[in-house]
């Protein structure tokens, strides 16, 4: 994934300078400068599983969106429920075009009745944003480098973090967090129960001077070990989590080829693309899957998969996996999307056999991250 860092320019998190000195490689992807990882991917990987992680996520795309009608704007752009969000809500879903295909994933954070910050994985929205929006009360500013942000994740980041937070993280629920700054080891930033891992975890978000502060408390004070893409490749994977431009390209899929079903709020939510999405969502065309894959060698990102000789999708991300070896997620049709189901991918110049397996694959019910 991305390249070297040293070949493009590229923007650095406030958080570069203090994983730099810890030997941390760097690629670039999108314009912003992401941690690869730390050499040792076996460790940063259990770190996540087993104990506590924290990745610098600061690249993911940040937009502020303010005025009277300031929700209104944010429903139109988003596919799940944001009309019923309450203060300190977060929602997960997709942004749509006139087709009902997605441009993005992310999510909607609701600060006030007046205020919601919206998060992305691309950049390149404001024209979207802008025309969607037109004519309502509200003002979408993008803010990306102005909230830097750390992924705390695993089992123990509950009791790490409250050990140096100023609020009660028993009284957070999941996909909720605190709409207001508050203190970590004396750090202004605020508090969000979500995470990108499939383990119990937060987002710490804080102002550019304060970042490398917050660095050395979760650090030092929690002993949390640093880790990058190459870890969260395996995780998210495993999580069946989705990235723009792996998983799906702009404007080529509708959220139900990635069985996004929970995150679109058809009747709820008058956002862009609800009405073509109405006509797929009885029957999905298309299904997103893990597969199990028999193969000593990693498929190419978006490898054919076929069952008997005939096309049936696309193996959208593959992965060594340290818990399930040779899996990957996939779209495939809807017909040959049941689990257990054999089906061949392709590596390099031959045919492998696979198995359609649940998504996700690691912690099906979700149980980890709501414990």
């Amino acid at each position: 994934m991305g390249t070297p860092v040293d070949a493009v320019e590229s923007r650095r998190s406030p958080f570069y300078a203090a994983q730099a000195a810890l030997g941390a490689t760097f690629m670039e992807e999108a314009g912003w400068v992401w941690t690869n990882g730390f050499g040792d991917l076996d460790r940063e990987y259990r770190a996540v599983r087993e104990d506590l992680g924290v990745w610098d996520v600061s690249p993911l795309n940040k937009w502020d969106v303010r005025g009277r009608e300031a929700l209104r704007a944010a429903e139109r752009l988003h596919s799940n429920d944001v009309r019923h969000l309450k203060t300190g809500q977060v929602r997960y879903g997709a942004f749509c075009d006139e087709q009902g295909r997605m441009i993005d994933d992310g999510t909607v954070f609701k600060l006030e009745d007046d205020h919601a910050w919206l998060m992305t994985n691309g950049r390149e929205h404001d024209a979207h944003f802008s025309e969607v929006t037109r004519g309502l009360n509200a003002t979408i500013e993008y803010i990306g480098p102005q909230l830097p942000h750390l992924g705390l994740q695993g089992p123990r980041s509950r009791e790490a973090l409250a050990a140096v937070c100023s609020v009660d993280l028993r009284r957070l629920p999941y996909f909720h967090f605190v709409p207001g700054p508050v203190r970590v080891g004396g750090v202004p930033c605020w508090v969000s129960r979500t995470g990108f891992g499939g383990e119990l975890g937060y987002e710490l978000f804080c102002r550019p001077e304060d970042a490398p502060a917050l660095w050395d408390v979760v650090v030092s004070r929690c002993r949390a070990t640093p880790f990058g893409v190459e870890a969260i490749e395996i995780l998210r994977i495993e999580a069946g989590l989705v990235i723009l431009d792996y998983d799906y390209e702009p404007h080529q899929r509708t959220p139900y080829d990635l069985s996004f079903d929970r995150f679109v709020a058809l009747g709820r939510s008058d956002f862009l693309g609800a009405t073509p999405l109405t006509a797929i969502a009885a029957s999905p065309p298309r299904r997103f899957k893990t597969l199990v894959l028999e193969s000593d060698q990693l498929p190419e990102y978006g490898a054919r998969v076929s069952r008997d000789g005939r096309p049936i999708g696309t193996l959208t991300s593959p992965t060594r996996s340290p818990r399930f070896g040779m899996i990957g997620l996939a779209v495939l049709d809807a017909a040959d999307a049941q689990d257990g189901r054999p089906v061949e991918v392709a590596v390099g110049e031959r045919w492998v056999p696979a198995r359609v397996a649940t998504l996700p694959i690691y912690d099906p019910e979700k149980q980890r991250p709501r414990a």
